[in-house]
């Protein structure tokens, strides 16, 4: 196993990349004891690089838009259209669940941070 620390943001995607390719690693396989690992690597990672707050949804969403260096247009290519990720910025539409398994698969964002109650606009 070929598995060393995650220090820079190229080795963080060099990870992902791997977990995904492991995804499926039947349970008690040497790809499974590699995925729990890398797994483990990424979220302390991640921990450091992005410390979780206290915000609701959408300040999540925002504060990792700013992360990444996506503006509007990457969230509307990741809900599949600009008015539904517009909506969900200003508060006038809620995440659904598909949205929240969007952003945590593509963006990685926790999804009990995704599944907090948050107000709407009126």
């Amino acid at each position: 196993m070929d598995i060393h620390p995650i220090r820079t943001p190229a080795d963080h995607k060099a990870a992902l990349a791997e977990i995904e390719r492991l995804f499926d690693a039947a349970p008690g396989t040497p790809e499974a004891d590699k995925l729990d690992i890398l797994a483990t690597l990424v979220e302390r990672y991640e921990e450091r690089l992005w410390p979780i707050t206290d915000g609701d949804p959408v300040e999540i969403i925002r504060f990792m838009m700013e992360q990444r260096g996506e503006g509007q247009s990457g969230l509307a290519r990741l809900f599949g259209s600009a008015p539904r990720a517009s909506e969900v910025l200003n508060r006038k539409r809620a995440l659904t669940m598909e949205m929240v398994w969007k952003l945590n698969r593509e963006w990685h964002i926790p999804a009990e941070l995704l599944i907090r109650p948050y107000e709407l606009a009126a």
